[in-house]
């Protein structure tokens, strides 16, 4: 299958045609999921202040097109993850993420696209804490990604076992259970 094709000339905005294209045309597999402090640096510089600017913009204006809410999932989803990681404000933008997935999900918009952009569409899926979305999750890594679903998997039993991730306990200031710190000391921490 093709990546989506480019939108009609100017409606995407610039940050969003360059976060696209970083991503899946100049990022890989390796800054993907690997930690990297020098691409960490280079999304903070050029994303972060977009992802501050429109953190508190409804879902809904990121539901214009397939690849605005690509773009605006990519920004909510993974630019924290890597610009905040190991603070709270890491997870700050994972509801409007899950809107623009669940969104892009029943427009039907990740049929267009291809195997990577389908992936980093459902990753807030996969993230987030609410054992419905981890649900759709699985059915939806099983249908269109089946290579990622064990690390779906893995993250569904994390929130059916204990209904959060306890591995972000001390960055969100929550304190784990003795079970849950059982299950992060023996690495059970996705």
């Amino acid at each position: 299958m093709m990546a989506l094709s480019a939108d009609p000339a100017g409606s995407l905005p610039p940050w969003a045609q360059d976060l696209l294209h970083l991503w899946f045309h100049q990022m890989s597999g390796a800054d993907w999921f690997r930690k990297n402090d020098a691409v960490d640096a280079m999304l903070a510089r050029r994303f972060g202040r977009w992802l501050e600017a429109l953190l508190g913009r409804p879902a809904q204006e990121f539901l214009t097109s397939p690849r605005m809410a690509l773009a605006a999932v990519l920004l909510f989803d993974q630019v924290p993850r890597n610009t905040q990681r190991g603070s709270a404000r890491s997870f700050a933008a994972d509801p409007p993420a899950v809107s623009i997935t669940r969104g892009a999900i029943t427009r039907g918009w990740h049929c267009a696209m291809d195997r990577d952009e389908r992936q980093f569409l459902a990753m807030p899926l996969m993230h987030s804490e609410d054992i419905r979305d981890q649900r759709l999750s699985l059915a939806y890594f099983a249908k269109w990604h089946p290579g990622t679903l064990p690390f779906a998997r893995s993250h569904w039993c994390m929130i059916a076992r204990f209904a959060r991730f306890p591995h972000r306990n001390d960055v969100l200031g929550r304190r784990a259970t003795p079970k849950e710190q059982a299950a992060i000391d023996a690495g059970f921490s996705r």
